[in-house]
């Protein structure tokens, strides 16, 4: 009897030590789940997120090119944009954005508030201004009132919409994921397979660009290092800001959090398997050919940074008025 109440002890004591070891310190760390410090803007910024009446058409909301049932991102290799129009680039994923040290594949938007206006008032994308954004959200007397509980204000302007959809974007992080819980100190987290892709991802030199909690966003990096990338979308990066030409084709790193959600990869949205994506990159950024089973084993480690989803009921939008003005799906484009 003692000894069978020993070796239960022992197993307890060794399955618990999994989980109470120590942080491991790496180039990636864990994802520290969200602080909410207003409820009152979260929520308001949510409604604003999904509310497609903050485009021209009617049609087009936040959630359509970073749809938060699909990783954050549209799945597409270019996102559609107003009057069905091609998106000159490929949809970054907008969970866990708010640790990215600039917003858009250029960096031009120092942050998610100013990121939020963007799309907006661009031809391409909403097709509206901040104007006849903001006139609409006016004539809607539960948004009012619900800008006045949130900002102490009366009048709605654009820098409120954007704030507000900044502090809900805040909130879409995703924590927990496997491979968080292996940092954390739980050994049983990931698969040896995983376990072995990490490694290798370190060794081939993977972590220059791709560390600390998002696996990227924090910095900049030109495509094709060593090989030059082939590709027929004219983005051309920071040069595109700059006109240096020494910035053309440097990209923010794009973030490796839920990868395995965020196809199709790159800015041009060129490659829609992982594995095929991997040996890209370590042929263009590092020079390096990886065996078949080298590829799988990174692929195996990538995703295992599938984090925990945003989880919520959708928001409820408050109806249009009569004062409210019309969505204009079918307008025509001038030649």
């Amino acid at each position: 009897m003692m000894l069978r109440l020993s070796v239960l002890a022992l197993s307890v004591s060794m399955s618990a030590a999994a989980f109470a070891a120590p942080q491991k310190y790496e180039p990636i760390q864990p994802i520290e789940p969200a602080v909410i410090t207003d409820q009152a803007k979260v929520e308001l910024g949510k409604q604003l997120f999904f509310d497609p009446r903050l485009s021209k058409s009617g049609f087009i909301s936040c959630n359509s090119c970073h749809n938060l049932s699909m990783g954050g991102t549209d799945n597409l290799p270019t996102s559609i944009g107003h009057n069905w129009q091609e998106g000159p680039i490929n949809s970054p994923t907008v969970l866990n954005s708010s640790l990215n040290l600039a917003q858009f594949w250029d960096g031009r938007a120092a942050d998610l508030k100013e990121q939020a206006g963007g799309p907006i008032d661009n031809p391409m994308e909403m097709g509206f201004t901040h104007d006849l954004a903001v006139g609409v959200l006016a004539s809607i007397p539960q948004y009012v009132q619900s800008f006045k509980d949130a900002y102490k204000t009366e009048t709605i302007t654009i820098d409120e919409v954007t704030d507000a959809i900044a502090e809900f974007e805040k909130t879409l992080v995703t924590p927990n994921s496997p491979f968080d819980k292996w940092l954390m100190g739980d050994e049983t987290a990931l698969t040896a397979e995983a376990k072995a892709g990490y490694k290798l991802f370190k060794e081939v030199g993977c972590t220059a660009c791709h560390n600390g909690p998002a696996a990227g966003g924090n910095s900049f990096q030109k495509m094709g290092l060593v090989e030059a990338y082939q590709t027929a979308n004219p983005a051309e990066g920071v040069a595109g800001l700059t006109g240096d030409d020494l910035d053309r084709f440097k990209f923010k790193v794009p973030t490796l959090r839920n990868v395995e959600l965020t196809y199709p990869y790159f800015h041009d949205g060129a490659y829609w398997d992982l594995e095929e994506a991997v040996d890209v990159m370590a042929r263009l950024q590092l020079g390096r050919k990886l065996e078949k089973e080298q590829l799988g084993q990174i692929t195996e480690f990538l995703k295992s940074l599938t984090g925990e989803q945003p989880s919520f009921a959708l928001p409820m939008l408050p109806p249009s008025t009569p004062a409210t003005p019309r969505p204009v799906p079918f307008a025509k484009v001038a030649n």
